[in-house]
């Protein structure tokens, strides 16, 4: 299944594709200040707080999402591709300690689960494991852009077709956010000359960006 190598194996280490998550929702938050349901990303650094567990998302409004559950346990992950089949039997191959997110009703619709692609990781595995409905692959590479290259250009080339900013946008101020550093004024300003550091504080925190500890 080439489609399937090509996700798994551009996955990052459990740590690094959680902080590329956290990133793209901080730099989805600075362009979108004023408008969630207008970011592409997003981050819950404090999804299940009793059982230390994380979820980053996407959704592009036109019916397509994936999900990333961080937990002691490891890492979860599932993708929905509407013009790829709906395939809730790809669901028993999660391993036991990954069942709860498998199940977990929110990530799907009122019809039950809704999964193009899930994958996982222990904290311990060596490589990424997972299973898909699309083998031919195209709709998953579409599926996990920006994340699967995690560079600032290719962020930045993703967010000015999105998000049609009317000033060009700064990939050293994108690289900035990508290696989570602290954040500044002017390093917001170039992303975004409308948004305000101090009110994106509260995203900030939910997203668990490094110096907003919830």
């Amino acid at each position: 299944m080439a489609g399937m190598d090509n996700l798994l194996g551009r996955l990052p280490a459990i740590p690094d594709l959680r902080d590329r998550c956290r990133a793209l929702a901080a730099l989805d938050a600075i362009l979108s200040p004023d408008d969630w349901e207008a970011r592409h990303h997003s981050f819950d650094a404090s999804w299940d707080e009793d059982e230390r567990e994380e979820l980053a998302s996407m959704r592009n409004g036109q019916g397509d999402d994936w999900i990333v559950v961080f937990s002691p346990a490891g890492a979860y992950g599932r993708g929905f591709d509407h013009e790829a089949p709906n395939a809730p039997e790809l669901l028993a191959a999660v391993p036991e300690e990954f069942r709860r997110f498998a199940e977990e009703p929110a990530f799907g619709d009122e019809d039950g689960p809704t999964v193009t692609v899930c994958f996982w990781r222990a904290p311990d595995d060596g490589d990424w494991e997972g299973v898909t409905a699309a083998p031919g692959g195209d709709g998953l590479r579409n599926l996990w852009k920006p994340l699967l290259d995690g560079s600032a250009e290719a962020y930045r080339a993703w967010a000015e077709d999105y998000f049609e900013p009317e000033h060009d946008l700064d990939p050293d101020a994108i690289g900035h956010v990508l290696a989570l550093r602290p954040l500044t004024p002017a390093v917001v300003a170039a992303l975004n000359p409308d948004a305000d550091l101090e009110e994106l504080a509260e995203d900030l925190v939910e997203i668990g960006y490094p110096g907003y500890p919830g």
